[in-house]
């Protein structure tokens, strides 16, 4: 074989060396990049997404470190927004340790501008001081809000979050409430919401998938 040929048969296995390269570089960028559902299969999976975004209006409240809490604080990024109350003994503690979970899961553009937020139903013993007890025992950057009772009645209505008293025959009460997770986009508008029980898996790739959807 000539000096010429072989030159030829090494530029061409040198071709199809690269070609094959970039085919398996291709394949597993594929594979390690997160599957987005669409709206459809979000929904399936447990993420309602409303066709357009919902003003909850204005609103005050205070958090648990003793600072307001207003409309203007729901934006610039997205917000994973909880109702319930610290004597709640289980669908509370156990949102929230999921909640954690997922804080804990989210990659890092995700993590860095996702706030959770829990607004108490209870804000005659939720006090300031008892939220900054309980919240952030889930994860430090967790946010725990109260108010005058009338304003968590205008933002729960806001956010399709009913609750209600109920009195023991002791005379004691607790609070019936729904457990799903409210979803607030970057505008500070109702996005949509997570389905209770949540779980963590389909969460995870739902919030996913409705952040992509919102970029692009």
């Amino acid at each position: 074989m000539s000096a010429h040929s072989r030159r030829g048969v090494w530029l061409t296995s040198g071709v199809i060396v690269v070609f094959m390269a970039l085919v398996v570089a291709s394949f597993v960028y594929r594979v390690q990049q997160p599957r987005i559902m669409p709206v459809s299969e979000m929904r399936a999976n447990g993420l309602f997404l409303f066709d357009i975004p919902r003003d909850p209006g204005r609103f005050t409240l205070t958090d648990h470190h003793g600072e307001p809490f207003t409309e203007a604080e729901l934006e610039g990024h997205w917000t994973l927004l909880f109702f319930g109350f610290t004597h709640c003994p289980d669908i509370c503690p156990t949102t929230l340790s999921l909640l954690a979970q997922l804080s804990e899961q989210l990659q890092s553009t995700e993590g860095a501008d996702t706030r959770v937020v829990m607004v108490t139903v209870d804000p005659a013993r939720d006090t300031p001081e008892v939220l900054a007890g309980y919240v952030p025992y889930f994860n430090p950057d967790f946010l725990g809000v109260t108010g005058e009772f009338v304003n968590i009645m205008t933002i729960a209505q806001a956010f399709n979050a009913p609750f209600r008293k109920i009195t023991e025959p002791d005379g004691s009460y607790t609070l019936d409430h729904g457990a799903n997770v409210g979803l607030i986009n970057p505008r500070g508008d109702f996005h949509g919401f997570f389905r209770a029980p949540l779980d963590l898996a389909k969460a995870k790739v739902t919030y996913r998938s409705a952040r992509y959807l919102w970029s692009h």
